[in-house]
């Protein structure tokens, strides 16, 4: 392939967010919703049709398969699994989401059709900290009642810096790599109930904040 034709170079499932990563030879990298990649498939039953795909808030992909060099099958846990995305689809879906997001919502708009958001339920989630946020925050660990407009780990962080604003910089996106249930996580991972949220420093300095 020229360098015309970007290719992926990395693909990564997050299932735990319902979302797809990409990442392509020329250095652009794209996220995409299961939800997006479901009501813009490629298959022709979709295309096709007339009126938008609802009813996919939820959604979610269950595998990738291969099509030779040049494209993926997409098997979503709906059913839906005759949607082939060639490369090129892929690279103009993620350059151009915005744009095609809110042309979708405008159809739904049309024909009266409100998107449902998940159902709120509690959640309760452990905090462990590490390293110097140990010394900063005087705790190892803590448990946190999330609210409803907390939906991921940045929100969590967004948080977690409000609560004491000149303790704000100890949550900066930039020194901390976030864990999920002791696994690396990114910080639009999505917080479940009962999840272990570990935050770990990059560095080994920590940025000047006032004395507890």
């Amino acid at each position: 392939m020229t360098s015309d034709n970007p290719f992926p170079v990395e693909i990564n499932l997050h299932q735990k967010s319902h979302r797809l990563t990409i990442r392509f030879s020329d250095g652009a990298g794209f996220d995409y919703p299961c939800e997006y990649l479901r009501v813009f498939s490629t298959a022709a039953e979709v295309k096709t049709s007339h009126r938008p795909v609802t009813g996919k808030e939820g959604v979610n992909i269950e595998r990738i398969e291969p099509q030779g060099q040049y494209a993926v099958r997409l098997v979503f846990d709906d059913g839906h699994d005759t949607g082939i995305f060639s490369w090129e689809s892929l690279y103009a879906l993620g350059s151009e989401r915005e744009k095609n997001w809110q042309g979708y919502l405008q159809q739904l708009e049309r024909i009266g059709y409100q998107r449902q958001q998940p159902a709120n339920q509690q959640r309760r989630i452990k905090i462990l900290y590490f390293s110097w946020l140990v010394n900063k925050l005087g705790r190892q660990s803590e448990e946190l009642q999330l609210p409803p407009s907390v939906a991921d780990i940045e929100g969590l962080l967004g948080l977690l810096a409000r609560r004491r604003t000149e303790y704000a910089p100890l949550f900066s996106k930039e020194r901390l790599r976030p864990t999920i249930n002791k696994q690396f996580a990114e910080f639009f991972t999505r917080l479940e109930d009962g999840d272990e949220v570990g935050l770990v420093p990059t560095s080994p300095t920590p940025p000047a904040t006032p004395d507890l």
